[in-house]
């Protein structure tokens, strides 16, 4: 089982900053996509940033030039810097890891609250 655990969620005023966490543990394949995804009301979930083990990145268009993903592959944690944030950008975002090592695998946190307010 592999379990993920965010935090650094909160309030933020329009234009500020936040930086989220993910860690994992468990049974992880080495070679993973570690993401993140965010949530609202009546939506669906969509992809806000991800990073390979080897470390491609890629971004929401909505995401570029304003947030930036890394991680530390011994530490199986990924982080979300996220600057010149917008009201917007509030939703709930949840952390996501997966691979293939002949069977598909995914998991989930839990899900911080970003919320900004304008």
């Amino acid at each position: 089982q592999v379990h993920l655990v965010e935090s650094g969620g909160g309030l933020v005023q329009a234009g500020g900053s936040l930086r989220l966490s993910c860690a994992a543990s468990g049974s992880i394949f080495s070679i993973n996509v570690m993401g993140w995804y965010r949530q609202t009301p009546g939506k669906q979930r969509e992809l806000v940033a991800a990073i390979t083990s080897g470390g491609s990145r890629n971004y929401a268009d909505s995401a570029k030039g304003r947030f930036t993903i890394s991680r530390d592959n011994a530490k199986n944690t990924v982080y979300l810097q996220m600057n010149s944030l917008k009201p917007e950008d509030t939703a709930v975002y949840y952390c996501n890891i997966d691979w293939v090592d002949g069977a598909y695998w995914a998991y989930w946190g839990q899900g911080t609250q970003v919320t900004v307010s304008s």
